[in-house]
C-alpha cells in the first residue's frame, strides 16, 4: 500500500433509483444491461453512475481511492471505467453505509488487493448478515474520522451517527472541493432513513446542517442517489424533510392515526418527491414514527 496512509482523527460535529436500497440480491438479474459511465466532478475527482449508489473514484498520485462499489455483477464494469480515466490502480475502497447497493460490491475488488474501509458499524452489521460475501468485509474501520492519504493529497473521512444509518461517512476531497454525501442525499426525492438500523429523522437533519456549514456555493456533491449537485440542492432536501415532518406531526397531533395522515396525504407540493422505493406513504410512516 505504498503512498497510502490511515489516520485516526477527532469527531466533528437517479439514475438508480428505481432499485430497493437495502436489497441487492433483486437488481442482479439486471445488471447485463447496466452502463457504468464515468463524469469528472473536479481535477482528479470522478463520479461513477450505474445500478446503485453512485461511486466516487478520487485518482492519487500512485493510486485510487473508490467510493462505494455497487454490485458484485458490475465490478468489471466499474473497473473498466475507472481505466478509462487512469492508469493508476484502485488501492483503497471506502463505504458510506453499509446497504447492499453500496457494498454488495465489496468482494471482487477486495479479492484484487483493495483495501476496504467502512465506519465500525458498518462491518458489524456487514458481518451479521450471513449472505453478505465475507471476503468484502471492511478490514480498517474507525469510530469518528479517518484520513486517506495517497501520495501528497488525501481524501477525509467522517461519520456522522444516526441519521441514514449508524454508520453514515462522508467523504471529503478538499483539494478538489467536492464531496461525497452517501445516503445522506437522495436529490429532489424522499430519502430512505432506515430507522431499524439506527436511522433518524432529527439526526438526518442534524448531520445534513452539519456538513452544509462547512460547504460554500461552489462545493460539488456526489450524492448516494441522483444527479451531481450543490450546496443549494441539498438545502432543498432539508427544507422538504423539515416541513413534510411539520406537516404529519400536526395531523398527528390533532389525533389522526398514520393510517388517517396516510389518507389526509402531504401538502401538493411535495408529490413531485415520490418515488417507487420510498412513495408518500411510506415516507409518512417514516416522519410519524
Amino acid at each position: 500500500m505504498r503512498g497510502f496512509k490511515l489516520v485516526q482523527l477527532k469527531q466533528t460535529a437517479w439514475a438508480a433509483l428505481v432499485l430497493l436500497v437495502a436489497a441487492p440480491a433483486s437488481a442482479q438479474a439486471n445488471l447485463a444491461e447496466v452502463e457504468v459511465k464515468a463524469t469528472q466532478v473536479a481535477g482528479n475527482v470522478y463520479m461513477l453512475t450505474g445500478m446503485g449508489g453512485n461511486i466516487g473514484v478520487y485518482v492519487g498520485d500512485d493510486g485510487v481511492v473508490m467510493i462505494d462499489a455497487q454490485y458484485q455483477g458490475l465490478a468489471d464494469k466499474i473497473t473498466a471505467a475507472i481505466a478509462a480515466v487512469t492508469e493508476q490502480p484502485i488501492k483503497t475502497l471506502v463505504n458510506t453505509h453499509f446497504h447492499g447497493d453500496h457494498t454488495d460490491g465489496n468482494a471482487p475488488f477486495a479479492r484484487n488487493g483493495v483495501m476496504v474501509v467502512a465506519h465500525e458499524n458498518v462491518k458489524t452489521r456487514l458481518a451479521a448478515n450471513d449472505k453478505f460475501d465475507r471476503d468484502g468485509l471492511p478490514k480498517v474501520t474507525f469510530s469518528d474520522g479517518l484520513e486517506v492519504k495517497a501520495g501528497s493529497q488525501s481524501v477525509r473521512l467522517q461519520h456522522y451517527p444516526n441519521g441514514h444509518t449508524d454508520g453514515d461517512v462522508v467523504v471529503w476531497f478538499p483539494q478538489a472541493n467536492v464531496i461525497h454525501a452517501g445516503d445522506l442525499f437522495f436529490v429532489d426525492r424522499f430519502p430512505f432513513i432506515d430507522l431499524n438500523a439506527g436511522g433518524n429523522v432529527q439526526g438526518f437533519i442534524d448531520n445534513v446542517r452539519a456538513v452544509i456549514a462547512e460547504l460554500d456555493t461552489q462545493t460539488q456533491i456526489i450524492p448516494g442517489h441522483g444527479p451531481l449537485s450543490k450546496r443549494v440542492d441539498w438545502l432543498r432536501l432539508v427544507h422538504m424533510i423539515e416541513a413534510t415532518r411539520e406537516e404529519v406531526l400536526t395531523l398527528k397531533q390533532q389525533g389522526m392515526s398514520v393510517e388517517q395522515v396516510i389518507e389526509h396525504g402531504l401538502s401538493e407540493q411535495w408529490q413531485a418527491w415520490s418515488w417507487s422505493f420510498i412513495n408518500e406513504e411510506r415516507w409518512i410512516r417514516t416522519l410519524y414514527q
